[in-house]
């Protein structure tokens, strides 16, 4: 009998307006490789997202190329980000990332923190 190793794929995707305004904001740093969603513990809910430029990746990066854009995760926050969808969005006059986690159990009622069961 052999043992079959199982190696679970993790997803990290990006809308078309998410993946052309990251691009655009590239063209303005030509010193950033590609955008970091790191993870940090906040809020009333637990965790919250942040992005960062990317300049060097660190040992520990998984990247993930979407549409010619690098997004860059650690490996220690792919189980709080497996499956999320990243857009950018529009609301008045305000534009953000909005992030669609379908591992986030709960959000606090401002959309600042979220939690994973």
């Amino acid at each position: 009998m052999t043992a079959e190793v199982f190696t679970p794929t993790v997803a990290v995707t990006m809308t078309p307006t998410a993946v052309k305004h990251v691009r655009k904001q590239l063209d303005k740093k030509p010193e950033a490789k590609g955008i970091r969603l790191a993870i940090k513990k906040s809020g009333c809910s637990g965790f919250k997202y942040e992005t960062q430029w990317v300049e060097e990746a660190a040992s520990d990066d998984k990247v993930f190329h979407i549409d010619g854009v690098d997004v860059y995760v650690k490996e220690e926050h792919l189980p709080l980000v497996n499956g999320i969808e990243i857009d950018f969005v529009t609301e008045g006059v305000n534009s953000l990332f909005q992030f669609r986690n379908p591992n986030a159990t709960a959000e606090c009622g401002c959309g600042e923190s979220f939690t994973v069961a």
